[in-house]
């Protein structure tokens, strides 16, 4: 590990002093781009993180925000373990898992639902299966041992992932009673620091480091070391001793051990209390012999928890600890001096708390424009089109994934994976909480800005599919090098374009993760900008997606359709499977509006079914709500480019009462009928000239490409 020159020159005028090997290890790792968001903190102003519902914003483990017309809070968080994922695709994500749950924690929540969003290379490719395979296990294993479910996600394969997949992980938290938040602000000088949970070992040595850079060819075997291994059962029980410590109000504020070890975690916490710390390496609990100094300070080690605990309070903390057959020293105190780390009597760190973390400068990088996109649909006939998106694995189905999930542990999982987003019971704040994370790097590939807006678009859609209005949301934001303009060019524009629709629809984006350095020998990632959002509505009921048989289909917000604009298939499926290109097409001129409405025909009397219309368009979307006792059969005049086009903010609905839905809209979007549900489990569709029948059975063989494959 070593400082570039210029943060090394920085450091030695605070210090007046040439720093010490501990310190140019800790400057590194909590300098590096993971830690510092060097390059991406610039931008991150422009989203919009304040509202009446959020109790804290940016800046802590995760963020908190109070559900409508009761006394309980949520928690949000997301993180990225896309370097590690890579290097060991079960570990990578399992411990991904681990360390949001951990944030989770040290708000004083217990945790109640995990979203994962996936990205890897060309599916067809032997080592995207062998990474996707090992990361869906990494995630089922860690999630499922230590019973919090996996709820929705969502996951896209693209060749800029071939040597680098994105691993992003979301976590909801509760918090019932408001006297139970906990922050990472410390307190008083004189409260002691614990550390909690697992010994340390000499796992995850330069983890933050490792992920603010580019991979290598030989990442898998030289980065390994970097890499943290798991412990789901240890996991279960600190997950049950915090809510022992919180119930007994033995904390007084709370980091999780994640990016730079116990250095980050105890460093972070007394700076955001303007304190200092006097901390005793060799007190730490070890499972390793003969650890120095720096390996103590930076071990990623995972399960552990640093702990800001009243000195009246060590000896009930440590029996709780022994209780759950879990470690807990006592490695220091609180000041109002510097951070300092001595080893067997000798001073390795005495810094500025705040320096430390908020010293670094940040990078003023150049951009390079988007280039244009110029038009070129492949002609092919609709029936071929369509199976062939159908079968793409973007769009299959992903039961293969999330059957390995327990997503009905804790048992409040209303509406379940597979459906546009989960919904939660929060009987304790009598709350339906739907849940929608993901990002299309088709859509962001092409276009970054529009297809950024896009994302934010159709997260919110997926919520009011299912009658809930968007309440919160937090990012995570993947780019490659940013060092390379055209590259920052690109994450810049996403960066803006998520924020721009996000603040239209007023969803406050209060807490977020930026991964950046994601390139490979095989080139960078497109800019993936992963959102995780949350709504509520007054029940814990919706309408599921699949057809009833008996109701008129319309759909809403469907431009092309109505004949307000045409068809434009930019960053859709089908021009990925064909090699085409096109210009992203137009969204709706009232987001806002639009998915008020959209919730309240959820919940209206005559609404049997609801399903959002995104990724592989409005042909994918009603073949995904036949089943064997529903079909359907449309009749689209004009263009049947509109089949395939994946303007978000649409919605087929299948409803006994089409006035209501109209009048629900007025004004506001197109509502366009296009046929009537049936009980003949096909789909017939006919569109200018041609025509296209699908059986259910069909359907079913297409979308089953992904275990067909893998088996």
């Amino acid at each position: 590990m070593s400082l570039a020159d210029s943060d090394h020159e920085l450091v030695v005028e605070e210090l007046g002093r040439e720093p010490s090997p501990a310190e140019v290890a800790l400057f590194e790792n909590l300098w590096s781009e993971h830690c510092a968001y060097r390059s991406s903190r610039p931008l991150l102003s422009a989203f919009e993180s304040e509202g009446d519902q959020v109790v804290i914003g940016p800046g802590d483990d995760a963020a908190v925000v109070a559900l409508p017309d009761c006394e309980s809070y949520i928690t949000l968080g997301i993180e990225s373990h896309n370097h590690p994922s890579y290097v060991d695709p079960f570990d990578g994500a399992a411990t991904g898992v681990g360390g949001i749950v951990r944030d989770t924690l040290s708000m004083g929540a217990y945790p109640i639902a995990l979203a994962d969003s996936l990205y890897f290379g060309d599916f067809e490719r032997e080592h995207s299966q062998y990474l996707f395979e090992g990361v869906v296990e990494g995630i089922s294993h860690y999630g499922n041992c230590i019973g919090v479910p996996t709820v929705t996600g969502s996951v896209a394969f693209h060749d800029g992932y071939e040597g680098n997949p994105l691993v992003n992980v979301a976590c909801i938290g509760l918090i019932d009673d408001p006297d139970r938040l906990v922050t990472a602000e410390a307190q008083q000088p004189g409260n002691k620091l614990v550390l909690f949970g697992s010994a340390t070992g000499r796992d995850g040595l330069g983890g933050a480091s490792f992920a603010s850079e580019d991979l290598g060819e030989d990442a898998e075997v030289e980065d390994r070391p970097a890499v943290q291994v798991g412990d789901p059962y240890s996991e279960k029980l600190l997950i049950e001793a915090s809510e022992q410590l919180i119930d007994g109000d033995l904390v007084e504020s709370a980091r999780d051990l994640g990016a730079a070890g116990l250095g980050g975690a105890s460093s972070e916490l007394v700076a955001k209390g303007g304190l200092g710390a006097n901390i005793r390496l060799e007190d730490v609990h070890q499972r390793e012999p003969n650890m120095n100094a720096l390996e103590i300070l930076l071990s990623e080690s995972q399960e552990r928890m640093c702990y800001e605990v009243r000195p009246e309070n060590v000896e009930e903390v440590e029996a709780i600890a022994e209780r759950y057959d879990l470690g807990a020293s006592v490695i220091g105190e609180v000041t109002d001096g510097n951070y300092v780390c001595t080893f067997e009597g000798e001073t390795v760190v005495d810094v500025d708390a705040e320096f430390l973390g908020e010293g670094a400068p940040m990078n003023d990088l150049a951009t390079e424009p988007q280039p244009a996109v110029e038009q070129e649909i492949p002609d092919v006939a609709l029936s071929e089109a369509i199976e062939t998106v159908l079968s793409s694995p973007n769009t299959a189905s992903k039961r293969w994934v999330y059957r390995q999930y327990d997503h009905e542990v804790q048992l409040r999982t209303a509406v379940r994976p597979g459906d546009d987003s989960a919904l939660l019971a929060v009987r304790e704040a009598g709350v339906g909480l739907a849940f929608s994370s993901g990002a299309d790097p088709n859509w962001t590939d092409v276009a970054p800005y529009e297809g950024s807006r896009a994302v934010a678009l159709e997260n919110a859609t997926n919520l009011a599919a299912k009658g809930a209005r968007p309440l919160a949301a937090v990012d995570c934001l993947n780019g490659g090098n940013p060092e390379k303009p055209d590259v920052y060019g690109g994450f810049s524009d996403a960066v803006s374009g998520l924020a721009d629709m996000c603040a239209t629809l007023d969803i406050p984006v209060v807490g977020g993760n930026v991964s950046l350095y994601n390139d490979s020998p095989s080139g960078p990632i497109p800019p993936t900008p992963t959102l995780a959002v949350v709504g509520t509505k007054d029940s814990y009921d919706a309408p599921t997606l699949s057809l009833e048989g008996e109701g008129e289909l319309l759909v809403i917000g469907d431009l092309a359709l109505a004949g307000e604009t045409d068809p434009l298939l930019g960053g859709s499926e089908f021009l990925s499977a064909f090699d085409g290109s096109d210009q992203f097409p137009e969204l709706p001129s009232e987001p806002g509006a639009l998915i008020d409405a959209v919730a309240t025909v959820a919940d209206l009397a005559g609404t049997l079914a609801t399903h959002d219309v995104s990724h592989g368009g409005l042909a994918v979307t009603l073949a995904e709500m036949v089943t064997d006792d529903a079909g359907a059969t449309i009749t689209l005049d004009g263009d049947a480019r509109s089949l395939l086009q994946e303007q978000p903010g649409r919605i087929v609905v299948e409803t006994t009462e089409p006035e209501a839905v109209t009048e629900a809209l007025d004004g506001i979007a197109p509502v366009t009928e296009i046929g009537t549900a049936d009980s003949s489990g096909t789909l017939t569709i006919s569109a200018e000239s041609d025509a296209v029948e699908l059986t259910a059975e069909k359907i079913a063989e297409y979308r089953n490409v992904i275990p067909e494959t893998l088996e």
